[in-house]
């Protein structure tokens, strides 16, 4: 009995999504489908990226998830313990962001509240918002284990947090010390070197005249300096020249003052300095660039920061103090100019550093802030990608990561919020630090260290900032398992490590590195077998999505206008892996057109259903029609097992799309229907029925629900499609291959001649054949007859006077009819095709004539190059033939 049977007179004129996605998600679930525990089958894990609990689903979660699916999907029907788990991240910056533009609706500051309570409207948000991306990805049909739904702040997960940070400090990887650091002057905290984007920037370079202090050297009473950042100039405490450069030698040591305050600070010397940028002179800003704070390290300099940290003027800049950085920009440039301080304003395009997060300008700044030693982690992380014990797909990605764990900087950690893990740390009033999981815990160390520090009174207090999201979320591929606050539990040891791990190249850096550091340093191995990169969804127009600019459709939307599937083979048809993806919503139309297609072919079996005799043997007429879809389905399913291994998922949905839509419904079910008012043979009914059941399984884990649907409808079953397990596909017989392939050139052949010269489909002709493989034609004269309205079929040694002669492949055809003959378009058509054959023949020669192609090319392409050569020459010669021949008619 089906498990959910429907009436076939339901059965809708097109295929409606929405019910039926519904319905079968519903019911998956109830079965327990998705879940997964421990047992004794092969497990394949995936843990899904986790979006932050600030999303909303997008393209780029579609296509992303989408591929997971996909692959947890196949895995589950190939007889694998299939997990994929859910979760979503705490995302610190970002989180906090909505919290304190939520609580400014209401009026409230958060500089008004206490930690505690901020972080009680934190939580109030999270639990009304933070789930709904979760719920959403339920519409697009993805199979998860939402029992093992885990978030970054779970007590679990922040324990391991926090136990992993005692660790790496008593290790000496964590270490505290003030260095420069990128500052988010929106969010008001420390980023690392990932979280800044680099864009290219058009601005000004302001070349601005320093006085020397004393007499002229020279004829020089100044010397003149280019920045891009003339608001920095009060902290500026140094110019810079190069040893070497004629033009200023007799400047250095000498002193001049720094426009509109008059400080006055040295001429200094160094290699560092280039002497064509600018005007080769630089002002030195240690506070405010990471290659001046070098120099300034080097040659002893004073620090001078003048900015706040919301980015406005400190006291130390001394004028225009209070005010936003960029506009002091505008007004000191004025000022300078009216000054006589500005000789030269020029434009400039460099990268400038931007908030990934908020995107706003970086403001590199000196900062004590918690830092990872990453070089020893780097070590065992960089060796498995290299050594492809962790596969990379697309492998072009190797370069780029070994590139950055190369060049690896140590990571700055702490982040100056309150929403996330707290850092640790516990300061006495004397300064010194105590790294504890508890106050109780920083307590006992403290007395144990200072015979006058009082275990219960003395004062104690933890570190305000947090830690950085990324170092929670490179424990998640242990501790979505409990690995960390529960090492060695049957769970992390049979689910770890995962199969496959699919994300953005974006952030190979944010996440995969550091899992795969974390990985090593934790569980002495990988954390997944592979890597799989997605591409960057974009539209028409080459630009990124964006709400910003307007170009990024409503998801959801999407869904309920075409449908998850349709959806679904929108975003993966055009998604070769790694590569970025031109988002067309044509591509949807075609998904649910696809659908259509199939829901129609459903609906021609079940109307053959009622026209079939039973019978349980082979019929001859079909044998061919069988024989060749037998194989060509085969084929494809071979083709697709050796695709989903690469993670050509793309070129697997494509195969099978042409498979169903162009072999199956365009051609075998044209072969096999049955003459009006006659009826079907039982077996060919039930093979047709074995092939469309056997395509909805290879389709389902691209298209879940109208492949389940469509599975149950034709026929009862006992089980449902989402847990079918695949068949081992047959062998494949390339003679049957072949005549199919033959069958189908020949039959589109002579259906374009007939178009060509007016023959109504209605009207028989008589066809002759002109071949020296007459064994190869044989099989199928039966069914070319049927499909080409031949009243007979004949071989012929020789031109047919009087007919129609065209040449399909290699060999000539001559189609006769009562219908008057149009030598001349004959002569047209063959011509044309002569012409372009020629063409075709002459790119061929050129490029076999290649000595550069015939050296670098494999064997197998040069023989397929020589190959159409010769097809092409044996083609010319035989419609050379034909236009002799009907010349000679006329």
């Amino acid at each position: 009995m089906s498990i959910m049977a429907i009436d076939k007179k339901e059965i809708t004129k097109n295929f409606e999504p929405g019910s039926v996605e519904h319905k079968w998600y519903a019911h998956w679930q109830d079965k327990g489908y998705f879940k997964s525990v421990p047992n004794d089958k092969e497990p394949y894990t995936i843990v899904m990226p986790p979006p932050n609990v600030t999303g909303i689903l997008h393209m780029g979660h579609c296509l992303n998830n989408t591929i997971q699916d996909i692959l947890i999907r196949d895995a589950r029907m190939h007889g694998k313990n299939a997990c994929w788990v859910p979760g979503t991240d705490h995302a610190s910056i970002a989180t906090e962001a909505k919290v304190v533009a939520m609580l400014r609706e209401k009026g409230i500051k958060k500089s008004d509240l206490s930690r505690e309570k901020f972080l009680e409207y934190a939580w109030e948000w999270k639990e009304k918002y933070g789930g709904i991306i979760l719920d959403q990805l339920k519409k697009l049909g993805f199979s998860l284990d939402w029992d093992r739904t885990t978030f970054t702040m779970d007590e679990h997960y922040y324990d391991s947090v926090i136990q992993t940070f005692i660790d790496l400090h008593k290790k000496g990887v964590i270490y505290r010390g003030k260095r420069m650091i990128n500052w988010d002057v929106s969010a008001l905290t420390a980023l690392s070197d990932e979280e800044v984007i680099r864009k290219e920037t058009q601005q000004n370079l302001y070349h601005l005249k320093y006085k020397l202090v004393g007499d002229k050297v020279g004829d020089a009473d100044s010397i003149t300096v280019a920045t891009v950042r003339p608001e920095t100039i009060m902290g500026d405490v140094a110019v810079a020249v190069h040893p070497n450069d004629p033009r200023y030698t007799n400047l250095i040591g000498k002193k001049v003052l720094v426009p509109l305050i008059n400080r006055e600070i040295p001429i200094i010397a160094d290699d560092y300095v280039t002497l064509d940028f600018g005007t080769g002179a630089l002002k030195i800003t240690p506070a405010h660039d990471q290659n001046d704070h070098a120099l300034g390290l080097k040659h002893g300099l004073e620090i001078i920061d003048v900015f706040n940290d919301d980015g406005t003027m400190s006291e130390a800049a001394q004028i225009y103090v209070g005010e936003e950085r960029f506009a002091v920009r505008k007004k000191i440039v004025k000022e300078l100019e009216e000054k006589g301080f500005l000789t030269k304003t020029e434009s400039y395009t460099s990268e400038v550093g931007y908030s990934e997060r908020t995107d706003v300008v970086v403001e590199p700044r000196l900062s004590m802030q918690w830092w990872v030693s990453t070089e020893k982690l780097a070590t065992p992380a960089l060796k498995a990608v290299m050594e492809e014990e962790i596969k990379f797909y697309p492998t072009k990605y190797r370069n780029l990561y070994r590139h950055w764990m190369e060049n690896i900087k140590d990571w700055c950690i702490s982040r100056q919020l309150w929403w996330g893990q707290r850092i640790p740390a516990w300061y006495d009033q004397s300064g010194n630090i105590f790294i504890a999981a508890t106050e109780a815990e920083a307590r006992k160390q403290a007395a144990e260290a200072d015979s006058d520090f009082n275990e219960k009174t003395s004062v104690l207090t933890q570190d305000e900032d947090c830690l950085d999201t990324w170092f929670s979320s490179w424990l998640w591929p242990m501790e979505v398992f409990k690995g960390i606050s529960d090492p060695g539990n049957k769970e992390i040891d049979y689910y770890y490590p995962s199969q496959t791990l699919v994300t953005a190249p974006e952030i190979i850096f944010f996440w995969v590195a550091r899992m795969i550091m974390a990985g090593y340093e934790y569980k002495n191995m990988k954390p997944f077998d592979a890597v799989y990169f997605t591409g960057i969804v974009r539209d028409k127009q080459g630009r990124k999505m964006s709400k910003s600019l307007g170009n990024s459709p409503d998801l959801l939307l999407l869904i309920e206008q075409y449908g998850a599937d349709a959806t679904r083979f929108g975003i993966m048809i055009a998604s070769p892996a790694g590569n970025d993806i031109l988002f067309d919503e044509s591509a949807l139309e075609q998904g649910r057109n696809f659908c259509n297609k199939m829901w129609n072919a459903q609906k021609l079996l079940l109307m053959w259903q009622e026209k079939q005799d039973g019978s349980t043997t082979p019929n001859p007429d079909d044998a061919v029609a069988i024989q060749w879809f037998t194989n060509r389905l085969a084929e494809v399913q071979k083709n697709i097992a050796e695709q989903m291994k690469q993670f050509k998922l793309s070129e697997a949905l494509k195969q099978l799309y042409s498979l169903i839509w162009d072999d199956f419904c365009s051609w075998y079910l044209e072969w096999v229907k049955p003459g009006m008012d006659q009826p079907m043979a039982g077996h060919t009914y039930q093979t047709s029925v074995d092939f469309l059941s056997t395509m909805m399984q290879l389709l389902h884990p691209f298209m879940p629900f109208v492949t389940e649907e469509i599975y149950h409808n034709i026929a009862e079953r006992k089980e449902d499609l989402c847990v079918q397990q695949y068949k081992v596909s047959a062998d494949v017989n390339a003679a049957y291959l072949k005549q199919g392939s033959t069958l189908k050139t020949v039959i589109s052949g002579l259906r374009d001649a007939r178009i060509k010269n007016n023959i109504k489909p209605k009207d028989a002709i008589s066809l002759h054949i002109l071949t020296e493989n007459k064994e190869h034609y044989s099989s199928i004269i039966p069914l070319l007859q049927k499909q080409v309205n031949a009243k007979e079929i004949q071989f012929v040694n020789a031109a047919v006077e009087g007919a129609i002669n065209i040449v399909i492949g290699k060999e000539q055809f001559y189609i006769e009819s009562d219908a008057p003959i149009d030598t001349a378009a004959q002569l047209d058509g063959l011509r044309k095709e002569q012409k372009h054959l020629e063409s075709f023949l002459i790119s061929i020669e050129k490029k076999l004539g290649n000595e550069k192609f015939i050296a670098n090319a494999k064997e197998e392409v040069i023989l397929l190059e020589k190959k159409k050569q010769t097809d092409a020459q044996e083609k010319l010669v035989l419609i050379g033939e034909s236009i002799v021949a009907i010349e000679a008619i006329k």
